[in-house]
């Protein structure tokens, strides 16, 4: 069994990250942007949490929050059940070593001017994980073989200009490893790989979490991604700032409830063409995605949404019910119709004889 096909037990534990009601608003010429809208979300010790949508769905502001980056404008960041704006400065320190960020570019997130050993033992020895130079540079070594690198004399001399970009991720995590994290935040941190690489790189994150039961809060706009990694874990599908689904991963994927869920499952290269869907990208009613700063009233999916009800998707903003057992959708029509409104949906789009 793959390391990727494990999970550890988290069930009957406290949540390690939560986001409780959580928004963030710019304030810009235009107007305020809310960028994240009271969202709720949770990750427990050694889960994995994917968290997808299409680009300006949010993901990376809610990941910023979540990593103390930037402070909401409402809500709470809690982590071990501490709001992390009320901690002291030495515990926020302390909050900051535990929740490390992988970020999405592998060129622009390691400084081209640092070696590889640099790179690595530089936060071993600021934050005094290790007391001499010697003991940074077996860590390193250590860290490196971890993710992959060997061997690891190879890669410590060399600078990030010198690596592919598979290499470049590795030595991101390799660094984000440095202080033993409960709970690593990887921003789209495969989408700029080739396939092949994506995939292994993917596989030594699933080891990682499961050898040393880190916690991962894992952004992707691929759902196929996010059904690789996090398929024993939970997905929150996002939209305009919104949590639109939330559930089991497997439950998501086999059996979405939210009408853009099926959009992007519908989105989905199929490689067999007999195989290919009817539905696809043409059922919904606009490819256009609304500017933030003109949000439409109601669901803000409505001006593309198959299921549109002209007086109800359009009046109140929907809220996240629960849909069936372990899965939620903030949708007024399957709220109200449940999931037959979406299957009758699809027949009504199946090619007739």
């Amino acid at each position: 069994m793959s390391a990727l096909e494990k999970s550890p037990e988290t069930a009957g534990r406290a949540p390690l990250m939560t986001l409780g009601g959580v928004s963030q608003v710019f304030h810009t010429k235009a107007g305020p942007i809310r960028a994240v809208d009271n969202i709720n979300l949770s990750v427990n010790p050694g889960e994995v949490l994917c968290l997808v949508g299409e680009s300006g769905s949010g993901k990376t502001t809610a990941a910023r929050m979540a990593a103390g980056l930037a402070r909401p404008s409402s809500g709470e960041v809690a982590f071990d059940g501490t709001d992390i704006w009320a901690l002291k400065r030495d515990d926020f320190t302390t909050f900051r070593r535990s929740v490390q960020y992988v970020h999405q570019d592998p060129y622009a997130s390691l400084n081209p001017t640092r070696t590889i050993q640099q790179t690595i033992t530089a936060p071993l020895l600021k934050h005094g994980v290790v007391k001499t130079k010697k003991a940074a540079v077996e860590r390193a070594t250590e860290l490196l073989a971890k993710v992959d690198l060997t061997p690891p004399e190879n890669y410590l001399s060399k600078y990030p200009h010198q690596l592919s970009g598979g290499q470049r991720q590795r030595v991101a995590v390799a660094r984000a490893l440095t202080l033993d994290p409960k709970l690593i935040i990887a921003d789209e941190s495969t989408s700029m790989l080739d396939v092949s690489i994506r995939i292994s790189v993917l596989a030594m994150l699933g080891r990682l979490r499961d050898d040393l039961g880190v916690g991962f809060l894992f952004i992707t706009h691929d759902l196929a991604i996010a059904k690789y990694f996090g398929w024993h874990g939970k997905t929150a599908v996002m939209y305009l700032g919104r949590i639109v689904e939330f559930g089991p991963t497997p439950k998501i994927i086999n059996a979405p409830t939210h009408p853009y869920t099926r959009a992007l499952i519908d989105a989905i290269p199929e490689p067999d063409p007999d195989l290919t869907k009817t539905k696809g990208r043409e059922s919904l009613r606009s490819l256009e995605i609304p500017s933030l700063a003109h949000l439409p009233s109601g669901c803000t999916f409505h001006p593309r949404c198959p299921l549109f009800e002209d007086g109800l998707c359009d009046g109140a903003v929907p809220e996240l019910v629960t849909i069936r057992s372990g899965q939620s959708a903030a949708c007024h029509v399957v709220a109200r119709d449940g999931v037959a409104a979406l299957d009758d949906e699809a027949r009504s789009d199946e090619p007739r004889a």
